[in-house]
């Protein structure tokens, strides 16, 4: 289904052609007409399946459409999502996808100016973005009312739980506006039951919707799997890197530690790289992002807590270094790649250590990752020079001088020049 076949207006359209979309993903052909209809909608999708897309062309065409009141207290518009990082990707879609519309879009999350965002929201907005601890904050000293908001989305609500925001979620919900007075809208990987209580506490009638494994596996990603031992996984991942000197990486690893070490030893073999994990502090980890995204660094080494929420157009290849663990991470690890109608190549390095995850992979993706055989030429052997060289240098212990018995220099102090000639 192509964009223009469903009733969203000139500027939006402007939006979505600028940001190179032509046809629906799945996610947004379910969604969209019940959406754009003004129906509440509660629907299962990875990120990475084109989710923000859909839920920003519904609120975006309807603001148009629907008569406005004018930048109050209450934001036309509230979407909550549990990452700083998300907040930042959906502010940034937003931004593309209202076209030639005068929307207001504020982002508020954590790690940066407390004052200026406050000043900003106190001036009235469209739409507001946002974690929520920040959201209640500003909520809480009256900043910002959520009475009369019109649209609500919360993304990610599985991970709401997960990370410990659901108090926080219910708070700002018993305070905006009735549910029958507003369109809702829920997005979340599993519509489990306390996810989907959620919904029908909150929501008038969602209509529900779920992206299957395969819809979720995008079309257009070339896999392939390699069986590797361990300790040819790094002389692998460098030939593969090697031999296509001009991709854009992303390189899944299961451990911050393998993280880091990927991350020196790349930089030590000639490869731009750097690394996000968890411990990352919020403004190295946007500077990271930017110069990956600027094409300044080829390589992005990442663990699936880091990269939640990542969209960054361009990536030519996903290595998961590690398999996942957990079959639900594979689908948004390859959903990095293949973005915005580009194609993409997902590569598997199955070790002995984590093969034992890829059963439970195939049999989520319903099919077989094709095998490719691993050859002599393409194993780098002679990286760990390099890496042993940029390795940062380990002072040894000092050494504590303990005396022994009938040690006579034990609590001795050293005699002086002028004392040995007081003695003379």
């Amino acid at each position: 289904m192509k964009f223009e076949e469903l009733n969203i207006p000139a500027p939006i359209l402007e939006g979505i052609k600028s940001a190179g979309f032509i046809e629906c993903t799945p996610v947004q052909e379910m969604t969209l007409p019940s959406a754009l209809a003004g129906k509440d909608v509660a629907a299962q999708a990875q990120t990475g399946t084109g989710k923000t897309a859909a839920f920003l062309i519904a609120i975006f065409s309807r603001m148009l459409t629907m008569p406005s009141t004018g930048r109050g207290s209450s934001p036309r518009a509230l979407i909550v999502a549990p990452t700083r990082e998300l907040v930042i990707q959906i502010d940034a879609e937003a931004k593309l996808l209202r076209g030639s519309a005068d929307f207001k879009i504020l982002p508020v999350y954590g790690g940066i100016d407390y004052g200026k965002q406050r000043d900003e929201l106190s001036r009235g907005v469209d739409m507001l973005v946002g974690t929520p601890g920040r959201l209640i904050d500003y909520l809480k000293q009256k900043v910002y009312s959520l009475r009369k908001t019109e649209f609500l989305v919360i993304d990610e609500a599985d991970r709401m739980f997960d990370m410990g925001f659901i108090a926080d979620l219910r708070f700002m919900l018993r305070r905006m506006s009735s549910y029958d007075k507003r369109q809702s809208m829920l997005f979340s990987a599993t519509l489990s039951n306390r996810v989907m209580e959620l919904g029908y506490e909150h929501m008038n009638n969602p209509v529900r919707f779920a992206v299957t494994p395969e819809q979720m596996t995008v079309d257009l990603v070339e896999q392939e799997l390699y069986h590797v031992g361990k300790d040819e996984k790094i002389g692998l991942l460098l030939g593969i890197i090697k031999h296509n000197p001009d991709g854009h990486y992303i390189i899944f690893c299961n451990r911050k530690i393998t993280a880091d070490k990927l991350n020196l030893l790349l930089n030590a073999n000639g490869f731009s790289a750097a690394s996000i994990t968890g411990d990352l502090p919020q403004d190295k980890r946007m500077k990271v992002l930017s110069k990956f995204k600027n094409g300044i660094l080829r390589t992005l080494v990442a663990t699936d807590v880091a990269s939640r929420g990542l969209h960054i157009d361009g990536v030519t290849h996903v290595i998961n270094y590690d398999l996942p663990e957990d079959a639900e991470d594979y689908v948004h690890r390859i959903g990095r790649t293949a973005r915005a109608g580009a194609g993409g190549k997902a590569i598997g390095l199955a070790c002995e250590e984590y093969v034992h995850s890829l059963h439970d992979i195939e049999d989520y993706i319903k099919q077989k990752i094709p095998i490719l055989p691993v050859t002599d030429e393409m194993i780098v052997n002679d990286y760990k020079k390099a890496y042993e060289k940029s390795r940062p240098r380990e002072h040894p212990p000092l050494r504590k001088k303990t005396a022994g018995h009938g040690d006579s220099r034990k609590f001795s102090r050293p005699t002086s020049s002028r004392e040995k000639h007081k003695r003379s």
